[in-house]
């Protein structure tokens, strides 16, 4: 097994994650077979217990994997399936030794860091590498491992110690190290400033790693001064560093590389080059030039309790620009802050609930995304019942169904108090409930998760139509409530048809509103198995109603583009 390590230096948030899987984009399309591992030094098992203001979104993989949101990216530019344990975290190796220890398999010695944690680090990394994640038998040619975080964080020690362990054992020639760093430019002298790089490097360098590659984050293309002067003080060659400047979508950065020859050089550090072809990214090519010669926009009203910050609904964003691009559009996205929308905001912040409230009306369609807690719940409630009464396209995804659900009881029905249980524990009409064999003590790891069937219940319905009449849906789920199965039937006198089940029959996955253009209801999260050349059918249908051309996809799809 070949490795390539991406670690960080400077500050968070250089998009270490795009750069590792752009890394693995550029060795696929040389005919390389590529998995990733994500390390995260938090004490966290997993990410399902962290909010998404602190971590962005929590993405979910088909084992019901809880992972950083990077997996998302590596799946979604690689076209992977990864696993759960493609994630690691402190938590789950301080868990692995610990169980270990209390069941005497270190015969009595005494557990340290060093050598118990570390090795527990090596052998996980190994251990996952060789698992196929592309489809095909037997292990990937090249793993990419990227270490959350910067260099010098107190809690990334081990795992830094653990990788110079690994890099010692498996040889310089399969173990290729790259940094990403920041190079700020001073505003008034309008220098590159390769200082706080250098500093980086030479931490890295005292914890017995010096890296092959520096990847460079900048503003604009690095000047030649820059690139001489970062291999003379951090003892890296001019060729060797990468710079991964500002561009117009992130679709340009595999292309970035190449058209700097990273693959030829990483090929030759890890000796693969005769084994390697030509990389082939006339698809990636493609898509990024389509991408930046789009004019026509669609105007979309994303209402949610997340907004201030948009890593807390990345897949969404990526599953529509997906679908916007194969429509030839690009997403021009309104975020709403739901609590805006509510009765409350008039009163205390009137510009605020002005502003949605035209926001609202003037996106040509309305999805209301996953979330946990009452916090904007009215404003959701709202946002449903104007798309539906105002025949706007509707996506309404996880906790979106239910508030459509819960909007439809109340204004359809007439059930003033219909609820979810999760907001009201009393209500008379409770048409969302918590899940029966759900824990109500424990958060991690306890709600329905992971790939899951839905039957489809009526051919002739939208959903089987965008799914190119399959008999079933598999999609990814992550929710603890559910529609109550003993109010279906009262639901379904409103108009409201619940088009799949669940294999037992009981649980409502998929609704439709019949005399609509497009309201559809999911209670699963179509946004996680989205990739750039498959957009996901849901979202595909959702931008092609608030456009108007639905009805015409649907007589003659044509795999997902236009």
């Amino acid at each position: 097994m070949k490795y390539v390590l991406v670690t960080g230096g400077v500050v968070s948030g250089l998009g270490k994650g795009v750069t590792a899987s752009s890394i693995g984009v550029v060795l696929k399309a040389c005919g390389l077979r590529v998995t990733s591992i994500k390390i995260d030094p938090y004490l966290n098992i997993d990410a399902g217990t962290m909010s998404p203001f602190e971590h962005g979104e929590v993405f979910v993989l088909d084992d019901g994997g809880e992972v950083d949101l990077d997996l998302g990216n590596y799946e979604r530019f690689l076209d992977l399936k990864l696993t759960r344990d493609n994630n690691i975290t402190t938590g789950k190796i301080y868990q692995s030794v610990l169980e270990k220890e209390r069941q005497g398999d270190y015969l009595g010695k005494t557990v340290q860091v060093v050598p118990h944690i570390t090795d527990a680090i090596k052998n996980w990394i190994e251990t996952v590498s060789i698992i196929p994640v592309d489809g095909k038998e037997g292990p990937a040619d090249v793993c990419v491992i990227e270490l959350g975080g910067t260099v010098g964080d107190i809690e990334s020690m081990p795992f830094i110690e653990a990788l110079r362990q690994l890099l010692f054992s498996v040889g310089q020639n399969n173990f290729c190290l790259i940094h990403v760093s920041l190079i700020p430019v001073l505003g008034v002298v309008g220098e590159q400033k390769t200082k706080p790089t250098q500093h980086s490097v030479r931490e890295l360098r005292a914890l017995g790693l010096t890296p092959h590659f520096l990847a460079c984050r900048s503003a604009e293309p690095l000047f030649e001064s820059t690139r001489q002067k970062l291999s003379q003080f951090c003892h890296v060659p001019v060729g060797n560093i990468l710079n991964i400047h500002d561009v117009p979508n992130i679709w340009h950065i595999p292309l970035l590389l190449r058209n700097q020859n990273a693959h030829d050089a990483i090929l030759r550090h890890l000796e693969l080059f005769s084994v390697a072809k030509t990389p082939n990214l006339e698809e990636w090519t493609g898509r990024a030039e389509i991408f930046d010669s789009l004019t026509n926009s669609v105007r979309i009203a994303m209402v949610g309790k997340y907004v201030g910050m948009a890593d807390s609904y990345l897949s969404v964003v990526k599953s529509l620009l997906h679908a916007c691009i194969a429509s030839s559009l690009k997403p021009a996205i309104d975020w709403i802050a739901a609590s805006d929308l509510e009765d409350e905001s008039a009163k205390s912040t009137p510009e605020a609930h002005a502003t949605a409230w035209r926001t609202l009306r003037n996106a040509a369609c309305v999805l209301v995304p996953g979330g946990f807690g009452d916090r904007g719940v009215k404003g959701m409630i709202l946002a449903a019942k104007y798309a539906r009464e105002n025949k706007v396209p509707y996506l309404g995804i996880c906790l979106g169904m239910q508030i459509s659900v819960i909007e439809i009881a109340r204004n359809v029905l007439g059930l003033e108090r219909a609820n979810s249980t999760e907001f009201d524990d009393r209500t008379p009409d409770p048409v969302v409930i918590f899940m029966p064999e759900g824990s109500k003590t424990h958060m991690g790891s306890t709600m329905r998760l992971g790939s899951r069937k839905t039957l489809v219940q009526t051919p002739d319905c939208i959903t089987a139509k965008l799914y190119h009449n399959s008999e079933y849906v598999d999609e990814r789920h992550r929710h603890r409530y559910e529609v109550n199965p003993d109010m279906v039937s009262i639901l379904e006198e409103s108009g409201l048809k619940f088009v799949g089940k669940d294999e037992t029959g009981k649980r409502m996955e998929i609704l439709e509103l019949k005399d609509h253009p497009f309201y559809v209801g999911v209670q699963f999260h179509p946004e996680y198995k989205s990739r750039p050349g498959r957009p996901s059918p849901l979202f595909l249908g959702f931008i092609l109603a608030a456009i108007g051309k639905l009805e015409p996809y649907l007589q003659n799809p044509r795999n997902g583009r236009l």
